[in-house]
C-alpha cells in the first residue's frame, strides 16, 4: 500500500465514514459460510473507519480485530465501532502471529496491495482451511447517469480491477486456491450533498488541487441539474456488491 492515494484517506476519514456505502449482510456472510462452525478469528484488513468490520461484528461467534496502515482511519472506526482491537499494518506485514487467524477480509482495499506478497503474509497468519475474503461495493455503470458521474469524478483502482473492460479480478497468489465469487445488485438513496461527500472520500478529490476538485463539483453539480436533482430529494444510485473467497491450502 504504498502508492500516495493508497494512505490518503486520512485526510477524509469524516467523508468517508459518512457517505460510503455500508456492505450488505448476505454478501459478508457469504465469504464467511464455509468456515466450520465455532470460534472464528477475523481479521479486517485495510479496515478503514470500520465499513466492513461493523457487519463482520454480527457474525455469530466472531472475534474480531482491525487493521489499517492510516491513524486516522482507525481512530475513525473505534467511535463507529467501539470494543474492537485496532493495529497499525498492512496485508503484506500484519502484526498476528503465525496461523492465528480462520479469516483474513479486505473491503474496498485489495487493488492497493501487491497481490503476491499480501496472499503471502496472509497465508503465514491463517490457518489451513482458513478463508481470505475480498470484496467491494462498486456503482453500477449500466445507467448511463452513473457512467456519466464515474467520468466525472475519475474512474478509481476498485473499479478497474473489477468492473473495468479488461479486468479479470483480483489477483490471489499460493497458499490460496480457486477463486469464488458472486454479486449482489441493490441501490442506495442519495441526496446531491451526499454524493457530493462520496466524490471527496475517492483518492482523486483528495489528492487533487483546489481547482481541480472545484470543477469536479461543478460538473457534478450540472449532471443533477440536467436530472432535475434538487438540494432535498435524493436519487437511487444502483450498485454492485462483488465479493471473491478462496481457501488456504
Amino acid at each position: 500500500m504504498g502508492d500516495e492515494r493508497a494512505t490518503s484517506f486520512g485526510a477524509a476519514a469524516g467523508d468517508y465514514e459518512a457517505a460510503r456505502p455500508d456492505y450488505p449482510f448476505e454478501a459478508v456472510a457469504w465469504m464467511l459460510e464455509k468456515l466450520p462452525h465455532g470460534s472464528r478469528r477475523i481479521a479486517d484488513v485495510g479496515a478503514g473507519t470500520g465499513k466492513l468490520t461493523r457487519v463482520l461484528a454480527d457474525a455469530p461467534d466472531a472475534e474480531i480485530v482491525a487493521i489499517d496502515p492510516d491513524p486516522a482511519m482507525l481512530e475513525a472506526l473505534r467511535a463507529a465501532v467501539p470494543g474492537i482491537p485496532t493495529f497499525r499494518g498492512t496485508a503484506e506485514n500484519l502484526p498476528m502471529p503465525d496461523a492465528g487467524l480462520d479469516v483474513v477480509v479486505l473491503g474496498q482495499a485489495w487493488h492497493w496491495v501487491d497481490p503476491h506478497a499480501a496472499s503471502k503474509e496472509i497465508g503465514r497468519v491463517v490457518k489451513p482451511g482458513g478463508v481470505l475474503g475480498l470484496i467491494w461495493n462498486i456503482r453500477d455503470e449500466r445507467a448511463e447517469w452513473v457512467r456519466r458521474l464515474t467520468e466525472i469524478m475519475h474512474s478509481s483502482a476498485a473499479e478497474n480491477m473489477v468492473n473495468g473492460p479488461t479486468s479479470q479480478g483480483p489477483q490471489i497468489a499460493a497458499p490460496f486456491g480457486r477463486v469464488e465469487v458472486e454479486r449482489w445488485e441493490w441501490v442506495r438513496p442519495m441526496t446531491r450533498a451526499q454524493v457530493h461527500r462520496m466524490a471527496d472520500s475517492r483518492s482523486y478529490l483528495i489528492t487533487a488541487t483546489a481547482g481541480e476538485r472545484r470543477g469536479i463539483h461543478e460538473d457534478m453539480d450540472a449532471l443533477f441539474d440536467e436530472l432535475g436533482l434538487n438540494w432535498e430529494e435524493t436519487i437511487d444510485l444502483p450498485y454492485v456488491t462483488t465479493a471473491y473467497r478462496s481457501i488456504r491450502a
